[in-house]
């Protein structure tokens, strides 16, 4: 037997690894929690009251990329041009936040549109136009790699006079709370090198090198994903546009909608773009002036818009899916389905016997790499084993590209809600992590503007087309009943160990 001291001495030592090992744990365990429900700051998590807006005011748009009958790739793009056109216009300002600005083409080899350059080059040239334009362009740290390489386009705008800001992502919540500790508590005091690094750069093929330390910020697995730009016009007016499209290279050839629309909402817009910009480090202002008049359509005729952002935009989403009964019908097509509070109301509308369709991104192809189908694949499969085939499901048919559209239709008795924009259907889009924006719609089921969204959708779900076209194709070309990605993919939507 040990001598009595020395027993002793061996107890001390393991009680200090315990409290050493106790304190460790209590930090990390608390900085996680509180990082990732900490309150949210100013100018998110917003959900406006309804806007009456005139019919003509409100417009539905979407960029389609498919194949014909001889495999030749088709695109019918709208967004863009849409979005010149108001930058064009703008008279006194234009506030705009758009999560991807960039030339960076992953592995992928073929360009469709130089959008990064286009929207640059058009904010440049009115700029010089009118030099008393205020500009705001909100937009990512990804554009930089988080400091680690040179963003042309941003030093572009900014050598311009445009301002741009870079989003302050450590303000927000951590989506990550395994991880997120330890970056807040040992490496975001480091600092960057934007003249590069040694590492591989995941968001080119190019020889672009990037620092440990961006790899290290990308681990956090978070982003300012809005779509988004406001301007006045001549005539007073405001303009917005919110969207699923990014203004980036290698997205040019995705699939994506937007809704345009004028109107005092605008100015909701860009007062949340002021916050967040603030708290990124901006101190100007932007002055929205709306002198428009309030709707004079009837109730009936009259579009309701509301702006919604993070995690209103699931709340808002949630109460429209439980409210559905049946002879009422869902109709969603996005890139990405994996919130777990989703996907229970789905099959909870299912049981209540309401029509529900969905076309997914089979989740196959990231910018010329290929992805194992995760979240969609193994998503649909339990949505539609579990509600016994009652939730139909149909793959939009991708060639390289991106089926990058966020859509949710909900038709209940004569009326018809939608809700799109940046937002995918995940924890990481809908809880209160990533910054978001979507419009939600509402109006009579019979109206112009609700016929055209329905019939974009059927067109899709239909292969409504000249012979040969395909855009979507059955459930079972990429049904996945593998339980070991199902597990992989539940893990990585509970943790956020993941990029969806």
């Amino acid at each position: 037997m040990l001598p009595y001291s020395e027993e002793q001495a061996g107890r001390r030592r393991l009680v200090r690894k315990r409290l050493i090992l106790g304190v460790v744990l209590a930090w990390w365990i608390g900085l996680g929690t509180w990082h990732s429900l900490k309150p949210m700051p100013p100018g998110t998590d917003i959900a406006t009251d309804p806007v009456l807006v005139e019919p003509e005011n409100v417009e539905f748009l979407y960029d389609l990329t498919y194949a014909d009958a001889y495999g030749r790739a088709q695109h019918e793009q709208q967004i863009f041009d849409a979005v010149f056109r108001i930058i064009e216009e703008a008279e006194s300002f234009l506030v705009a936040d758009f999560f991807l600005v960039n030339d960076l083409m992953g592995a992928a080899s073929e360009v469709h549109r130089p959008l990064s350059r286009e929207i640059v080059e058009k904010l440049i040239e009115r700029k010089k136009a009118r030099p008393d334009l205020a500009i705001l362009f909100v937009t990512d740290p990804i554009n930089d790699v988080y400091g680690g390489m040179r963003a042309p386009m941003l030093d572009a705008m900014r050598s311009a006079g445009i301002e741009v800001v870079t989003t302050n992502l450590s303000a927000l919540r951590d989506s990550n709370p395994l991880y997120s500790p330890i970056w807040r508590t040992f490496v975001q005091w480091w600092g960057n090198s934007p003249e590069g690094g040694s590492m591989t750069n995941p968001f080119t093929s190019e020889p672009a090198p990037i620092t440990l330390r961006s790899w290290l910020a990308l681990l956090n697995f978070k982003a300012n994903h809005r779509k988004l730009i406001v301007a006045d016009r001549a005539d007073q007016s405001l303009v917005a546009l919110v969207t699923s499209a990014n203004p980036h290279d290698a997205s040019s050839a995705h699939s994506n909608v937007a809704v345009r629309f004028t109107g005092a909402l605008a100015q909701e817009i860009v007062a949340s773009e002021m916050a967040i910009a603030r708290f990124s480090g901006w101190r100007g202002h932007i002055y929205a002036p709306s002198l428009e008049s309030a709707s004079t359509a009837s109730d009936a005729e009259a579009v309701q818009l509301r702006f919604l952002s993070e995690e209103a935009i699931r709340d808002h989403l949630l109460e429209q899916i439980r409210a559905a009964r049946n002879g009422d019908a869902i109709d969603i097509a996005t890139f990405y389905l994996s919130d777990r509070k989703i996907i229970r109301a789905l099959l909870d509308a299912a049981v209540r016997d309401v029509a529900i369709r969905l076309i997914l991104d089979a989740n196959r192809d990231a910018f010329g790499r290929r992805k194992d189908g995760v979240p969609n694949r193994p998503v649909a499969n339990e949505l539609v084993e579990r509600s016994e085939g009652k939730i139909e499901v149909r793959w939009y048919r991708t060639h390289g590209e991106q089926f990058h559209t966020k859509l949710a239709l909900v038709r209940r008795g004569d009326r018809l809600v939608a809700s799109l924009g940046s937002a995918n259907l995940t924890r990481r889009n809908l809880a209160n992590y990533n910054l978001e924006a979507n419009i939600a719609i509402e109006l009579a089921a019979s109206a112009p503007l609700a016929i055209e969204m329905q019939a974009y959708f059927e067109r899709l779900w239909t292969n409504d087309g000249p012979p040969g076209t395909q855009f979507t194709v059955p459930f079972g070309a990429f049904e996945d009943d593998d339980r070991g990605r199902y597990w992989r993919y539940r893990i990585m939507e509970a943790t956020g160990l993941s990029t969806f």
